[in-house]
């Protein structure tokens, strides 16, 4: 079965009023929201569904650049390219907290606005979850592929980065003066049972072995 949207943390945010009114009215004005859930459609910036307590209400399919930590413009406004690198990837879609990365200090490669450090929330990622559609994106390919790393950046804005336009760091793991990536896109497909010259279809040893073994 196809999933369109998927749960969020409760994370309360600053919804850019201008967004809530379709961009005709409310500029300069913020309204405090918490994520509800996120939704993918191929080919679009991932929407969220926020509830506005003041207003007791739900306002669904908001970009990330709707979104502030504080309530204020910050000097540093990036435009929605920039906070969010790639466009979803299928319908299909799950959010994931890596709890080992959660309390890392993060570092974003923007497009036109340098390096730009935040903090994790969780990771959303696309699949293919259903066998009877035709497969028409790239989500399971393993050079195309991307994370959705979601991360509040510490110029009061949120984006949503691939693991190859980031860099973390752990404060007693990592060195310090680390290493420069120098690694090349995984291309290869990983499997284990198709190419073996053994079947087992002819037996019903419980501990079978292989002709060499």
């Amino acid at each position: 079965m196809s999933k369109l949207i998927c749960n969020l943390p409760a994370q309360k945010v600053w919804v850019r009023k201008e967004y809530l009114m379709n961009h005709q009215d409310g500029f300069g004005k913020f309204v405090e929201g918490v994520w509800v859930s996120a939704k993918s459609i191929p080919g679009r910036a991932f929407y969220f569904e926020t509830f506005l307590p003041e207003y007791g209400a739900l306002y669904d399919k908001l970009p990330i650049s709707a979104f502030l930590s504080m309530e204020r413009t910050p000097k540093t406004d990036m435009d929605l390219p920039n906070l969010q690198f790639w466009n979803c990837m299928d319908y299909n879609v799950t959010a994931i907290c890596k709890q080992f990365i959660g309390s890392m200090d993060f570092e974003v490669y923007t497009r036109d606005f340098g390096i730009q450090k935040g903090s994790y929330i969780c990771t959303l990622d696309n699949y293919h979850g259903d066998e009877n559609t035709i497969d028409y994106s790239t989500s399971e390919q393993p050079d195309e592929h991307k994370s959705f790393n979601l991360l509040e950046l510490d110029n009061g804005q949120y984006c949503l980065y691939p693991n190859n336009r980031m860099r973390l760091y752990d404060n007693s793991l990592t060195p310090t003066n680390p290493l420069k990536p120098d690694f090349k896109v995984s291309t290869v497909y990983y499997q284990v049972e198709n190419g073996n010259e053994y079947r087992l279809g002819d037996t019903d040893e419980y501990f079978w072995k292989t002709k060499d073994e």
